[in-house]
């Protein structure tokens, strides 16, 4: 057996245990907006891929030159959306307060040595496009082994989805030290974080916002799946297509 498969005699909860993944990750429909946005949205997720430092005023000038006729406030709601921010310098170092029981965490990587396996997980999230719509990627990459360690595919971007793929990841491999991810709402949330406290001696980083070298690995992981595998092979199928990209 080399991918789930509904019709097969075990049970899908009992191949996705059998194949080392998430059972999330297998129910899934893909989201859709207008087709005009979804046009939009694979534009802007293919420039921002190449140039992450884009920022709204950047990206409606990239759009409007490939002539789309589109206002800021547009891309602004689908940067939203998609969960993007352009990425840069970052001189205020302070430690933001979201309010309602959010908590952003220092980054603890610089000048930290990765020495072994288990040590530093990176975790993020991802905007990928399928035939008629999109879905969302998050991942947890080993920063010493470069290994894959959990994965779920979902249509929408919750708290919860993430916690469940963080407890995938310790369920096999156990806790690491640290766990890094971005100041997104998904990860600063009392239910993601409120999970990681459950382990003593797991500590929580959070890249600066901006900061595309904070998590610079697992940005090139992405950047690789998608312009060896996802741009070049568009699928109606995203489960298909993350077996392809991740599993070999």
């Amino acid at each position: 057996m080399t991918k789930v498969d509904k019709t097969h005699k075990l049970s899908v909860s009992r191949q996705c245990e059998l194949l080392n993944v998430s059972r999330s990750s297998f129910y899934y429909s893909p989201c859709k907006n207008n087709s005009y946005n979804e046009e939009l949205m694979k534009l802007i997720d293919e420039q921002y891929t190449m140039t992450p430092f884009y920022g709204v005023p950047r990206m409606v000038a990239h759009l409007r030159g490939l002539g789309h006729k589109i206002n800021p406030k547009r891309i602004r709601r689908l940067y939203r959306q998609m969960d993007l921010y352009a990425m840069g310098p970052r001189s205020n170092i302070s430690i933001p307060h979201k309010g309602n029981g959010h908590s952003v965490y220092p980054y603890l990587l610089r000048g930290y040595k990765v020495n072994r396996p288990n040590q530093v997980w990176a975790m993020d999230i991802t905007y990928v496009p399928i035939d008629g719509g999109h879905m969302y990627l998050v991942a947890i990459i080993d920063l010493y082994s470069r290994y894959i360690v959990a994965w779920s595919l979902s249509n929408t971007m919750t708290s919860e989805w993430c916690r469940e793929c963080l407890e995938t990841a310790i369920d096999r491999y156990g806790a690491p030290e640290i766990v890094n991810t971005d100041q997104g709402s998904q990860f600063t949330s009392p239910i993601f974080t409120g999970f990681t406290a459950e382990y003593k001696d797991l500590q929580l980083s959070m890249d600066g916002k901006g900061r595309a070298i904070d998590n610079i690995f697992i940005e090139r992981f992405w950047r690789n799946i998608k312009y060896e595998k996802i741009y070049l092979e568009p699928s109606s199928n995203g489960l298909d297509m993350v077996w392809s990209c991740i599993i070999k």
